[in-house]
């Protein structure tokens, strides 16, 4: 889509849209660029909430219809501001064509641990930046740990530290959660807790499988 964009416009490029199939399941999340190339070449439609109703509109609709929103309801949308004209960000898009069931299962990486503990040592409880942050095998290797969502967990170094290769009981410490396996990715349940993102909430709530980022 060539369309002119103000140095504002990159940031909000970066946002997240969510990606529903045909059947309305919810398979990825991408950036608001990736989403407007979508719905320029019609591979897409924007799901949009209004009085309680989904509604779908196509790229040329969804641009006429920024238009008044932009003029009565400016404060309700973040905004894509182009040399021309405005477009307000989509948070929801509907793939037209592409069926494909999601991936069931969380992928397993550092990243979503770090989500799914909320950046917090599991020990002491206290939340640090991720560079303070390491990883700990609750049983530990040496004693036949693996290394699964519920037997890795944040530490921060002190605790780390502290609690060396032995368990918690061996080392009178104590686990603030037991650690499981999210339902959903847990960069997800962050993002339902930012207002912009509300509209994702029923597609997500009911799902029995995880979104995937992208």
């Amino acid at each position: 889509m060539e369309v002119p964009m103000t140095a504002a416009a990159v940031s909000v490029l970066g946002q997240n849209v969510l990606v529903l199939n045909r059947d309305y399941l919810a398979l990825r999340v991408v950036t608001v660029k990736r989403a407007l190339c979508l719905l320029f070449k019609d591979l897409a439609e924007v799901i949009h909430i209004e009085e309680g109703q989904y509604l779908a509109y196509d790229f040329q609709d969804w641009c006429e219809l920024s238009q008044l929103k932009r003029t009565f309801e400016p404060d309700a949308h973040d905004w894509l501001r182009t040399v021309r004209f405005d477009i307000a960000v989509p948070r929801i898009i509907r793939l037209m064509l592409y069926d494909r069931l999601p991936r069931q299962e969380v992928k397993f990486n550092r990243r979503n641990i770090y989500a799914r503990d909320g950046n917090r040592c599991q020990y002491c409880g206290r939340k640090f930046s991720t560079t303070e942050l390491s990883l700990d095998h609750v049983i530990p290797r040496s004693q036949g740990g693996k290394s699964t969502w519920e037997n890795v967990v944040c530490a921060c170094l002190q605790c780390n530290i502290r609690k060396g290769g032995r368990t918690p009981e061996q080392a009178h410490m104590h686990l603030i959660a037991l650690p499981k396996r999210p339902r959903r990715n847990p960069a997800i349940t962050i993002k339902l807790a930012d207002g912009r993102y509300a509209s994702w909430k029923q597609f997500v709530d009911h799902a029995y499988w995880s979104v995937e980022l992208q």
